[in-house]
């Protein structure tokens, strides 16, 4: 009797449907991105971009709420399109040759009501882990063209950049601001 109840449960596991599926961010084919952007002197903006990244995720539209995601950064990647101030953001502000990683890990994810997902994680950067919120929107998903199948969100949000040890107090205080803006589209594995 206990063997066929065993056989039971085991065969109904394997019977019920997996919404759930693992996808790796595409940023071989340059179809995610992580850009920023942050005051410069109170009179303009300066944006740009980490060019090399890499994370997975777990999606399943049937329970967002499960959802997971890690994404490790290369500081040291950092594009404003003018190298002499990349070099100097390396060096002096992110400190990449010591802290050569950026990372966001999520803790949890909470569906709203108009549909939007509220993510929550921990963010480290500069040696210095927080917690972040982040609103995101699914963009949507299916199949391509080369036979996979892809899922994409988008996400903004900002920080302020002294809570990560960062001093940039000589740029004014428009510069104590960092906007981020994450375009995440991944491969199903």
């Amino acid at each position: 009797m206990k063997k066929t109840i065993f056989a039971l449960a085991m065969g109904t596991a394997f019977v019920l449907p997996v919404h759930a599926a693992d996808y790796v961010i595409d940023t071989e084919k340059a179809h995610a991105f992580i850009d920023f952007r942050i005051q410069h002197l109170g009179v303009s903006w300066m944006s740009g971009r980490f060019n090399d990244f890499a994370g997975t995720f777990s999606y399943d539209a049937e329970d967002p709420e499960a959802s997971k995601i890690d994404v490790k950064i290369d500081v040291a990647s950092v594009d404003t399109n003018f190298a002499e101030r990349d070099k100097h953001l390396r060096e002096q502000f992110l400190e990449s040759a010591k802290f050569p990683e950026a990372r966001f890990t999520s803790t949890s994810f909470e569906q709203l009501e108009d549909g939007t997902l509220l993510m929550k994680g921990d963010f480290t950067l500069h040696g210095v882990t927080q917690p972040m919120s982040i609103p995101v929107e699914k963009v949507g998903e299916g199949e391509d063209p080369w036979g996979g199948y892809r899922v994409g969100f988008l996400g903004e949000t900002s920080f302020t950049i002294a809570d990560y040890g960062i001093d940039v107090s000589n740029l004014g205080p428009g510069s104590q601001e960092v906007y981020l803006t994450l375009s995440i589209e991944g491969v199903r594995k």
